[in-house]
């Protein structure tokens, strides 16, 4: 039960800090989520970064790691969010920004998850 609630709180926050973030970053006049593709490399960065930490040095315990990865990176970054906004492109035959997003997304949110582990061997 415990570990439901760690899961519970850190993707509550994590998607509390998502919304926000897309509400503003979304709101561009460029027709681009740039507030999704922003939450996506960050959340990855920030997994990377503490599953690294973690497998480093053992810092967190079990519950602190659902809290963080499986709650607050999982609540935080989107994958149901990312799909829509593309359908959306291809729907309107925004082929270029479709794949401006889609590989954007894909390349940097790998390299920003390798970014995080190799920062986490600085710690």
């Amino acid at each position: 039960m415990k570990a439901i609630l760690m899961v519970f709180l850190g993707g509550g926050l994590g998607s509390a800090l998502r919304f926000v973030i897309s509400r503003v970053l979304n709101k561009s006049v460029l027709d681009f989520p740039f507030g999704t593709l922003t939450v996506n490399i960050v959340g990855s960065l920030l997994l990377g970064l503490i599953l690294g930490v973690s497998l480093k040095t053992g810092a967190f315990s079990n519950n602190t790691m659902l809290f963080m990865a499986t709650g607050f990176c999982g609540g935080f970054t989107t994958f149901s969010t990312f799909t829509f906004e593309n359908q959306v492109f291809l729907r309107t035959g925004d082929y270029t920004n479709f794949a401006i997003y889609t590989m954007g997304s894909i390349i940097a949110g790998f390299a920003a998850v390798f970014i995080g582990l190799f920062l986490s061997k600085l710690v």
